[in-house]
């Protein structure tokens, strides 16, 4: 009992004291077992239970009454508790907060004080969200559900009789009831688990099985008869059957009387009850007959086959006088069941054989496609039809093909229609998978993704294209033909590396960039071997044509670097998509002699976009990678690149690789360079879908780059399209094919261009006139002529036209020259070194291992004595960075706990899998993202990926660590080609980071050198020349003048310095820094506070 009393009025306080007072001391005073007792409010609020009164404005409102002494104690997100209690333990007090709030504000403070506790336990906002959402909705529902309050012309309460259960008879005992007005409540003292037998009649099918009946047989009898479970199961089964038996599946379960010899179908179907509702197939009598096991093997002991063994299902009533059954009215097609006739065994066999024939042509269809452009037969055709398609054909005669069959749900070939003459079925099989076009994608786990293809490859008039397609891809075709034999004519003699053969390619490019621009792509970056690289520049970057001509002139570089050839060169372009009128951003990454060596930096390189621009899931930023057939699965750095693709720290979202596929390496034949059928077969690593398509079918390119398009921007996956055409010329222009392949040349010499045949299609088509295609082909010529008037008028070529990452704004404003110390204030250092060195927030929560905990006990006492170790100056070289808002990424194999264990960025749940914390990752609330991964176990790959990623910004710190045991040389391409040499060609510069264990550790010769003397050798500077540099300006103009920084710290402070000066240097130079394995815990390696503070840096 409680009394709520006013003290606002003091005269009449104390007669109402007296009142109670005098009334409670009466009512204890009746019997020692009653203790009335008063609570008076405080500050006008008094708490009762889980409510809490308050009065406000003269009236009373209540709420939720916080207790302190549970008010805060819920279970922690991280814990073992399943999910569904942590969901209830929100849906609690979000009940308690709607049901006890009386005003909204108050209602509406209780939410967000939920929101805030569950939050600080480590709930996600979104789970916390969904849950309060469930719950006022299901309050909402309840609400409305409730019944209205009795009237007077209200019918009286129904008569409720308990029962003892009696399985499902119950629940029809309880519908007759409720129609009386009788309300049957079962008792629960006979339970249905008791009814069942020890050894049912009929075992319960397997959980993964669906659609299957089974019988249960009770020991419950009524009438001195056996009752039966009746049921069909369903994915739902091992809850509904197995945990309560109640009604399961489509057929519901069912509880009848049982003979000992079921009535025949015929007496059955008379006797059906009419006064039941339901007279349809879930009718008790319906369901005993059909779902009978005892028919069917009663028909098979004596000897019946299978087929004759079936028993058809009762009908529930005969027709009535002058109608027609259903299946009268349904003429029956050529070869099909007749319908309501049990079909033969060889009418089944002839439909699994036609349903086998679409399943070989979708799975083999590619074997036999017309792919070669030569029409030089390289694969056993005869086998492979054999395998496609006679396999299925065995059993069907001449006669057979104009029979009609139902199609499977897996297949588009009928588009409308649901069946087909099995000629019909064959030739459009033929269509869909034997012409131009061939497809692999039936390896593929989803199926969704493989109905999708699926569906853009079968469905009848796929690859018609429009007039003004057509004229379109004509105009583009000119351009990409028009462009080689202009070079051809002018520089005759010079190496281009021209793309003669597979001119088709730049309409297919140009075709991917406008689908998926106008599905909301804004920047391209794409990575590609000499050939066809300036055919590229010219026609899909638009890069000014007397830039390009300037090239093969000899013509002194005007700025910086050594330059390189031509076909080598990268770019950067932004222009309008005339298409779509969007405006698009176009890289080319620059690639040296080392085929397939820039995919990773490309990768790298679209990563980081991506990430710049918030681009979560691909939708902005996309690459494009270009390869050519022999160094696509010759090249490791392929299976590299490729096996990046779903890593969560290095996917880009799906890229579209494609193969110019001139069948051809070099001067050797492709049955002596790879092993697998196809060059793309690296591809299928990752369900990649493939798309081989006749390089001299535009149309069928076009089609295949549309489907390759919609793909990357829907599933944001990786797609290959390998276009099979062939090269005109040698590998160069000046190299002679036919001592090699005289055979494959003479056909060559003797193909049309693709021009050519194109547009005498076209013509013959009438799509254009002859004059119009000539108008078409002059223009693009005057075009060209005009840019190589232009171009003889250069004097001088320029490196920094050819720049792939321009760093916009950089170097402007910026003394080159002048060097900035690298220190931080010590409470900035004190504050990153207390983060790191100590356990996550909710430490009770998230249990780590105990000999982390001695790590940072260690770190701890060396805070103390103002002192760091190697590990801890490198994280507060990462942390001030972080407070300065530089993104810092770190990458490599291992490197989250550290090659040697002395790192522990990131710690470990020791009972919950996947459960970490990163210190630097919640250092500042304002910070730079800290970005640090454990790579796949790759080092030409992964470093590639990681020099691509630091081309896009200058202002981050790239860090790629190798593994112990001198495993950087394993990546030595990218270290020769881009790193070392890198700006000197292509004026590109790069702060990547390299950290290196290195030192005789006495772990034996493969676990001692990071080759130090290999990076000193690569180093430009003379070590016989002293340069003339001023004393004050040496320091930073030696740094400025070479070409990479190689460092061997053995301080901790110095390291730090170094990692800081990668940032603070006007200019980005590589750094290439050793370190040693002792000294990451030896006590001499320690440094003070007071060599990192403000004012210092690093020291020689």
């Amino acid at each position: 009992m409680f009394c709520s009393i006013s003290r606002t009025c003091s005269g009449e306080l104390t007669e109402c004291d007296d009142i109670l007072s005098t009334w409670v001391n009466q009512l204890n005073s009746k019997d020692s077992s009653i203790n009335v007792t008063t609570d008076l409010e405080v500050n006008r609020q008094l708490p009762y239970l889980d409510i809490c009164i308050t009065r406000r404005d003269d009236k009373f409102c209540t709420k939720v009454y916080r207790k302190s002494c549970n008010t805060n104690q819920v279970p922690a997100f991280s814990s073992y508790t399943e999910t569904r209690y942590l969901r209830a333990a929100i849906r609690s007090d979000c009940t308690r907060a709607i049901r006890y709030c009386s005003s909204m504000r108050d209602r509406q403070q209780e939410l967000d004080f939920i929101r805030q506790k569950f939050h600080h336990h480590g709930y996600p906002r979104s789970f916390i969200d969904s849950a309060i959402q469930k719950t006022r909705t299901d309050l909402r529902l309840k609400a409305r559900a409730l019944p209205a309050p009795p009237s007077a012309n209200s019918h009286p309460a129904p008569v409720r009789v308990s029962v003892p259960f009696a399985g499902p008879l119950f629940y029809q005992l309880k519908r007759e009831a409720s129609k009386i007005g009788i309300q049957l409540v079962s008792k629960p003292s006979v339970t249905i688990g008791s009814l069942l037998c020890s050894k049912a009649k009929h075992h319960l099918p397997k959980l993964q099985q669906s659609n299957v009946i089974y019988r249960i047989e009770c020991s419950c009898q009524v009438d001195g008869d056996p009752m039966v479970y009746i049921g069909e199961t369903d994915r739902a089964m091992y809850r509904t059957v197995l945990c309560r038996l109640l009604p399961a599946g489509r057929a519901g379960l069912v509880c009848r009387r049982w003979k000992s010899a079921p009535p025949p179908p015929a007496t059955a179907a008379a006797a059906a009850v009419s006064a039941e509702p339901f007279l349809t197939g879930t009718s008790s009598t319906y369901v005993e007959e059909m779902y009978s096991w005892d028919a069917h093997f009663s028909r098979v002991a004596p000897g019946a086959a299978p087929g004759a063994a079936y028993v058809p299902p009762p009908q529930l009533k005969p027709p009535s006088a002058g109608t027609a059954p259903l299946s009268a009215l349904v003429a029956p097609s050529a070869g099909g069941v007749v319908s309501g006739a049990a079909p033969s065994a060889e009418e089944i066999q002839d439909h699994l054989s036609v349903t086998g024939l679409i399943r070989s042509y979708q799975i083999r269809g590619h074997l036999v496609a017309r792919l070669d452009p030569l029409e030089i037969e390289r694969k056993p055709v005869e086998t492979a039809s054999e395998i496609v398609v006679r396999g299925y054909m065995k059993t069907f005669d001449e006669q057979d093909m104009d029979r009609v069959f139902q199609l499977p749900s897996s297949t588009f070939i009928g588009g409308r229609e649901k069946a087909l003459p099995l000629r019909e079925i064959v030739n459009r099989l033929e269509q869909a998978y034997c012409r131009s076009i061939g497809v692999e994608y039936m390896y593929i786990n989803d199926l969704e993704q493989c109905s999708w293809i699926r569906q853009r490859i079968e469905t009848p008039g796929v690859l018609s294209a429009t007039k003004e397609q057509k004229r379109v891809l004509l105009a583009r075709l000119a351009r990409a033909s028009g462009f080689e034999s202009f070079l051809a004519r002018k520089w005759s003699s010079e190496k281009r590396f021209g793309l003669e053969g597979g001119e088709v390619l730049i309409p297919a490019m140009k075709h991917i960039i406008d689908v998926s621009s106008a599905m909301g792509v804004e920047s391209f970056v794409m990575g590609m071997s000499h050939r066809g690289r300036l055919n590229v520049l010219a026609n899909i970057c638009r890069k000014p044509l007397e830039q390009i001509f300037a090239q093969f002139a000899a013509l002194e570089v005007a700025d910086e670097g050594s330059g390189d050839v031509k076909y080598h060169l990268g770019t950067y372009v932004e222009r309008l998509n005339r298409v779509t009128n969007k405006n698009v951003r176009m890289a080319i990454v620059a690639n040296p002699s080392h085929l397939e060596a820039a995919d990773p930096v490309v990768q790298g390189k679209t990563r980081a976009e991506q990430f710049y621009r918030g681009d979560t899931e691909g939708n902005k930023v996309m690459s494009i990678l270009l390869h050519g057939d022999a160094a696509f699965s010759g090249q490791g750095v392929v299976y590299e690149t490729i096996h990046l693709s779903d890593l969560p720290a290095y996917t880009t979202h799906g890229t579209i690789h494609i193969v110019v596929n001139n069948q051809i390496g070099f001067t050797t034949d492709p049955r002596l360079t790879r092993s697998s059928p196809y060059c793309t077969d690296v591809a299928r690593v990752v369900n990649a879908p493939i798309f081989h398509v006749n390089g001299d079918d535009p149309e069928a390119v076009m089609h295949v780059c549309q489907i390759a398009a919609e793909w990357r921007n829907t599933f944001h996956k990786d797609v290959v399209i390998d276009i099979v055409s062939y090269r005109r010329n040698g590998h160069n222009e000046i190299d002679e094919p036919m001592f090699t392949h005289p055979f494959m040349y003479t056909k060559v010499r003797g193909t049309p261009g693709i021009l050519q045949k194109y547009s005498e299609k076209l013509i013959e088509e009438g799509v254009v006139t002859e004059r119009e295609f000539k108008d078409v082909v002059n223009r693009y010529e005057n075009i060209c002529e005009t840019a190589l008037e232009a171009s003889k008028k250069e004097t001088q070529v320029y490196n920094k036209h050819w720049i792939d990452s321009p760093w916009s704004g950089f170097f402007e404003g910026k003394d080159p020259l002048k060097m900035s110390t690298t220190g931080v204030g010590e409470e900035t250092l004190a504050h990153i070194g207390r983060r790191v060195s100590s356990a996550p927030p909710n430490a009770e929560n998230f249990e780590i291992h105990r000999g982390l905990q001695r790590v940072l006990n260690g770190r701890m006492e060396l805070l103390e004595s103002r002192q760091v170790d190697w590990a801890l100056a490198e994280a507060m070289a990462f942390g001030s960075l972080l407070k300065e808002g530089v993104h810092v990424r770190l990458s490599g194999q291992d490197v989250e706990r550290g090659t040697f264990s002395h790192r522990h960025h990131v710690m470990h749940h020791q009972k919950v899998d996947m459960a970490t914390y990163c210190p630097l990752q919640h250092l500042y609330p304002d910070q730079a993202q800290y970005t640090i991964c454990n790579s796949s176990l790759s080092e030409f790959g992964v470093l590639g990926f990681e020099l691509g990623f630091s081309l896009t910004n200058p202002n981050a710190l790239v860090c790629w660590e190798a593994q112990f045991g001198d495993f950087c040389n394993t990546a030595q391409v990218i270290i020769d080609q881009f790193i070392a040499s890198g700006q000197a060609k292509w004026v590109r510069q790069s702060g990547l980071t390299l950290l290196l264990p290195h030192g005789m550790e006495g772990m034996g010769p493969e676990h001692s050198s990071a080759r130090l003397e290999r990076f000193l050798q690569l180093c430009s500077e003379d070590p016989e020349y002293f340069p003339p540099f001023a004393a004050d300006e040496f320091a930073i103009r030696q740094l400025h003048e070479c070409n990479m920084i190689v460092a061997n710290a053995t301080l901790p402070s110095n390291y730090f310095h170094l990692l800081r000066r990668q940032i603070l240097l006007p200019f980005r130079k590589p750094l290439i820094l050793m370190a040693p394995k002792q000294l990451l815990r030896h006590p001499s390696a320690r440094s003070s506070f007071d060599d990192m503070r403000e004012g210092t840096q690093f020291r020689r």
